[in-house]
């Protein structure tokens, strides 16, 4: 097993970045899945921001590449600010979870967006419609990403809708408790396995970005809905992760503490990125 302490400047997307400066695509997606709840990778990430992260990985006696491990840390920094997760398994029996410095949860009950790389081509309101020239209200927001890039589930959930639905064309509709539910338009196709009365996990993908429905270009079409009645996705409140405390919190520290004097005393691997690419390479998990 080998430590890597890699990095780099970040000129289109957050994956591009990484996939550029040698980072295997699976601690790319994973890297992404823990951001997503922090940054909003539309309105918060400019070029020249930057990012490294500190991960393990396997090789076989030969020095081939044989499997990923975990992260232990990463850190974006947007527009001159530090944004930084750790890695902590409170419970050996329960999957580990990543916080910031001062142990705040970096999960939120919702992804504040499903794919990464996208800009917002549409958003809440009233608008223009393209295809049918007329206008009339837009209750979610569209981001403008390639045929194929695999979309990610905003919150864990079952899946209480998935087909053909007129002008969102291939559709999903995620139903997550509470009245919470999540909704995904103009999709190109779903990952394999997935069915109505699934379940599937938050960050998992379950379906490719496409132009099906009533689309002029390929796009992501979402939605946030509360009690069924849509809400505008970038502004929503949504309910916070977990906060260490009392003897977890002083576990986390001293971690935390150990991690940052290994970061320090490794080189960090970087070079920068300046064309833009998708996350079609992803895997499914």
């Amino acid at each position: 097993m080998h430590h890597h302490r890699a990095g780099a400047t970040i000129d289109s997307s957050l994956y591009l970045a990484g996939m550029q400066a040698g980072i295997p695509a699976d601690i790319v997606i994973e890297m992404i899945r823990m951001f997503s709840y922090k940054v909003d990778f539309q309105r918060d990430l400019h070029p020249g921001d930057s990012f490294e992260v500190y991960y393990d990985y396997y090789y076989t006696p030969e020095g081939q590449p044989a499997k990923t491990g975990d992260i232990a840390y990463a850190r974006m920094r947007l527009g001159g600010k530090d944004v930084t997760l750790y890695r902590y398994q409170i419970d050996p029996d329960q999957p580990a979870d990543y916080f910031d410095a001062k142990g705040q949860s970096a999960k939120g009950m919702l992804m504040k967006t499903p794919v990464d790389g996208a800009r917002i081509s549409s958003g809440f309101g009233a608008r223009f419609h393209p295809v049918l020239g007329y206008t009339r209200m837009h209750k979610g927001v569209d981001f403008a990403v390639p045929t194929g890039t695999p979309v990610m589930a905003a919150g864990s959930g079952d899946i209480s809708f998935m087909g053909w639905a007129n002008g969102y064309g291939n559709f999903v509709v995620l139903n997550h408790g509470n009245g919470y539910a999540t909704a995904y338009g103009h999709l190109s196709r779903f990952a394999p396995g997935m069915r109505k009365g699934g379940r599937v996990r938050q960050g998992q993908v379950f379906a490719y970005s496409g132009a099906t429905g009533l689309a002029t270009g390929p796009h992501l079409h979402y939605e946030i809905r509360i009690n069924n009645s849509q809400v505008n996705p970038l502004t929503v409140k949504i309910a916070e992760g977990r906060t260490l405390g009392g003897k977890e919190l002083r576990e986390f520290l001293d971690q935390r503490l150990k991690v940052d004097a290994t970061i320090a005393s490794l080189p960090l691997e970087t070079k920068v990125a300046d064309i833009a690419t998708d996350l079609r390479q992803a895997k499914v998990k």
